[in-house]
């Protein structure tokens, strides 16, 4: 009966901690628009440097793939057929990657689904769907938590008063 007991205890705990291993430091959203949406973890900014040269101490470096987001990769949705900053892109799901600039972000849209962030992002790039390049948007309000909002026309990214905006059409 101890023995029962002591395993029953023993599984109890080791379920908890693996449970305790799956929480996200950020929260995660999904933002849904009519033919489009996008998933995508949430960081805050924090007080933090977000966007910057290499070694200035920044978040996210200039010309650096990005996961554009927190934990898993961002995820975009095209619910039918598109164009994506002048670009057709097939209905579908897509890791999106970015690489910030100071004048512009380079957007990817790339097949391989379930990256961990952009470490990996050199292994899967030969599955790059789309490339395209968008001007580098200053808000005048400073945005606390990394947001996109998905318009019939467009996708718009802010975080901090950073940010762009990618014409779609479908």
């Amino acid at each position: 009966m101890k023995t029962t007991l002591l395993s029953l205890f023993l599984t109890l705990i080791a379920f908890t901690w693996a449970s305790a291993q799956e929480k996200k430091a950020s929260p995660h959203v999904t933002t849904d628009g009519t033919n489009m949406s996008i998933k995508y973890g949430q960081p805050s900014k924090k007080g933090r440097v977000l966007f910057g040269k290499a070694g200035s101490g920044s978040l996210e470096p200039y010309g650096k793939p990005w996961r554009i987001g927190a934990d898993e990769a961002t995820e975009i949705t095209f619910k039918k057929d598109a164009t994506f900053a002048g670009k057709a892109v097939k209905a579908g799901t897509y890791t999106l990657v970015a690489v910030p600039n100071e004048k512009e972000w380079t957007l990817i849209l790339n097949s391989q689904l379930g990256q961990w962030g952009a470490y990996d992002y050199e292994k899967h790039k030969s599955k790059n769907v789309l490339e395209v390049k968008v001007p580098n948007k200053n808000y005048p309000a400073s945005e606390e938590k990394l947001t996109f909002h998905v318009k019939d026309t467009a996708l718009d990214f802010q975080w901090d008063k950073v940010g762009f905006s990618v014409p779609v059409k479908f």
